[in-house]
């Protein structure tokens, strides 16, 4: 079996015709039903009811689809081919720092490497964890220290810390103290919204959520709706209200019983041996500089390599 028989056999489905077939292939009518004949000897089959139209016989129909299949994924291999001939980089990211950290790296890194493919996935922290393990990327971001039982042997190349600052509408803070509670403050607000920024809940977002009257866990950009428009208050990574803290929208506030919160945050590979793709190290480069206008750099281990 080979794929000029499986090419052939699926355009005969498409033109039902064995003459229409062998002009769309460039063949001769008789290399096709030579192609077809060797094909159902190979299956022990007959694909194909002959005559004035040529339908598909039972076992014919029971085997299109895999035959599609596999030609399908030729097709892949033979593009994914073509991908690393030009060069190809694949990274994962936490959801909410793929705009604030990524965006203008790509920018610059594409300026420099025109034509290097990139793929750039977010997730979750299991689903970047699993991307790392089954190696679909070589470089990922993700909540530092990694507590991910599936992938253990991570290389933290940057670790940057954000702040978590909590945050409500306007008119909510114009209501409060200027050292507001945390009692004080959930009298004014109708629910707690948990955005789940940590692998392990600190124990001050878990207790804003027990101490609310009700709770509600969305994704980033409901969640700031809910906040902008006075329905809830939260714990937002800095990168993700920032624009709306300068604009207005959202206030932050530090009530005197709840202690400010942070997030950790690292730049990872499976082995440093990554990095001796100079593609690869100038696009993390790209990144690590872009980490230190979001967060404060803790530890810098490029820096290191020089």
């Amino acid at each position: 079996m080979d794929l000029d028989q499986l090419r052939t056999f699926d355009r005969i489905v498409r033109e039902q015709s064995f003459t229409r077939a062998a002009a769309y292939l460039n063949i001769t009518q008789a290399t096709a039903s030579m192609r077809i004949r060797a094909l159902e000897n190979l299956l022990g089959v007959t694909l194909f009811q002959r005559g004035r139209t040529v339908t598909l016989t039972d076992q014919g129909m029971t085997f299109l689809p895999f035959a599609r299949r596999i030609i399908g994924t030729a097709q892949e291999g033979r593009e994914a081919l073509r991908r690393v001939e030009r060069g190809r980089i694949a990274i994962a990211s936490l959801r909410s720092l793929v705009s604030p950290l990524i965006t203008e790296p790509l920018l610059r890194f594409q300026e420099k490497y025109p034509g290097v493919d990139v793929v750039v996935s977010e997730g979750r922290q299991a689903q970047i964890a699993a991307m790392l393990h089954e190696r679909d990327v070589e470089m990922g971001i993700l909540c530092w220290p990694n507590i991910d039982p599936l992938v253990v042997d991570l290389v933290p190349l940057v670790i940057m810390r954000e702040r978590v600052p909590l945050v409500v509408a306007p008119e909510i803070a114009a209501q409060l103290s200027s050292r507001p509670s945390i009692e004080e403050v959930l009298a004014l607000v109708p629910r707690v919204i948990s955005l789940r920024w940590w692998q392990a809940e600190p124990e001050t977002a878990a207790a804003l959520v027990r101490l609310a009257k009700t709770s509600v866990e969305l994704p980033t950009g409901p969640a700031r709706r809910l906040a902008i428009k006075g329905q809830g208050l939260g714990f937002f990574v800095n990168s993700a209200v920032a624009d709306d803290v300068k604009a207005g929208r959202l206030v932050e506030i530090a009530p005197v019983d709840f202690e400010p919160l942070h997030r950790d945050t690292a730049m990872v590979v499976r082995s440093t041996a990554a990095l001796e793709r100079d593609m690869l190290a100038d696009f993390v480069a790209e990144i690590a500089r872009e980490c230190e206008s979001v967060g404060v750099i803790v530890d810098n281990r490029l820096a290191a390599r020089g």
